[in-house]
């Protein structure tokens, strides 16, 4: 756990897709669950309390597998992954957000997100 170049940190990003993907789908499908469930919510065919259990229970998981990695999971929704990593001699965190198709942010580590810039 250690710090990622961003060719590792690509490749750990490659690899991570499918739970990421399903980590999304996941996360959907439990909000869904739990604004039907809220008094007055809507149905869902998603079903009731059990389902919301599993699903709850299962992003749980999902969210464990991501942080044993040794990325940083700074967001769920949207989703926002941080990959510590060293430029230049500094400290940064090398960013993924849900729906871009690749590392190109990163930022000091004590800036957090409103420092982000693009690499070059």
């Amino acid at each position: 756990m250690g710090l990622y170049t961003l060719t590792e940190a690509r490749a750990e990003l490659a690899r991570l897709r499918p739970l990421l993907d399903e980590l999304i789908a996941v996360r959907a499908d439990t909000a869904e669950l739990a604004a039907a469930l809220a008094p007055g919510g809507d149905p869902t065919a998603l079903g009731g309390l059990p389902e919301y259990k599993a699903s709850s229970a299962r992003l749980d998981e999902l969210v464990t597998e991501v942080q044993e990695t040794g990325i940083h999971l700074k967001g769920l929704a949207p989703l926002l992954l941080d990959f510590p990593a060293e430029l230049d001699g500094v400290p940064v965190l090398l960013c993924w957000l849900e729906g871009d198709q690749d590392i190109a942010w990163y930022h000091r580590a004590d800036l957090g997100f409103a420092g982000r810039r693009p690499l070059r």
